[in-house]
């Protein structure tokens, strides 16, 4: 049951509107100056830094201790296996500061109203053993799409080509995806499943609600927005 519903969730159309978001196409083309990425930035520090508290708290919300170790190998690479130096918050402070950004616009944003529902959905589903597994496997087979079009954002605004926290996701992301499946458990009931997928769907809605209120923001005449239906 666990490959099917891997592969279902794969291959599921909301995935597909997050890593084909409008957003990206905007990356690719050039449409974004400095500014605009600025703002972007500001906004995934947001998630980003929240990221290891969910991780850790949903550690304690799952019972099975495979699933927790699948976690906590996540969490250690997030928080740079145990040297602080290494974790993937404060490589992507480095990173873009190195490429021109101050630490005020990567750091000090003030989030907006889609990116505070996101962090809050986040928080939300590390309450509950499902909803943690949902948003896990949802976030760690988007992620690397996401990152990249940071990656291509930054280097078109800046020219700088080696960025260190986009790296990192390469090398570590695979693996990251495989601790997650791993966390899908086997025992857990059709209905559990059921749920699972419903908590990837609704972490994805929440992605694409993210990158539509940064296109309003960056052309607000556009608003170029991906359904969501």
């Amino acid at each position: 049951m666990v490959h099917s519903v891997l592969d279902s969730l794969k291959n599921n159309p909301l995935r597909k509107t997050l890593i084909h978001h409008p957003f990206f196409e905007a990356v690719r083309s050039g449409a974004l100056n400095r500014k605009d990425v600025a703002v972007f930035l500001g906004q995934w520090w947001h998630p980003l830094h929240y990221f290891p508290d969910f991780l850790s708290r949903s550690i304690s919300v799952v019972p099975n201790l495979e699933t927790k170790t699948a976690i906590c190998a996540i969490l250690s690479e997030e928080l740079g296996e145990g040297n602080p130096d290494k974790a993937h918050e404060r490589i992507y402070v480095e990173t873009m500061t190195a490429a021109g950004f101050s630490r005020e616009e990567v750091t000090e944003a003030p989030p907006l109203s889609s990116t505070r529902d996101l962090v809050k959905g986040y928080e939300r589903a590390s309450t509950a053993q499902t909803s943690a597994l949902g948003f896990m496997y949802g976030t760690e087979v988007a992620d690397l799409a996401m990152v990249s079009g940071i990656g291509v954002a930054v280097r078109k605004v800046s020219g700088i080509k080696n960025l260190p926290w986009v790296d990192i996701h390469v090398l570590q992301e695979p693996h990251h995806v495989e601790q997650a499946s791993g966390a899908l458990e086997p025992e857990l009931s059709a209905e559990q499943y059921e749920s699972v997928v419903a908590s990837v769907e609704e972490m994805w809605r929440l992605w694409i609600a993210f990158f539509s209120e940064l296109n309003q923001v960056f052309d607000p005449e556009q608003h170029m927005e991906a359904s969501v239906t």
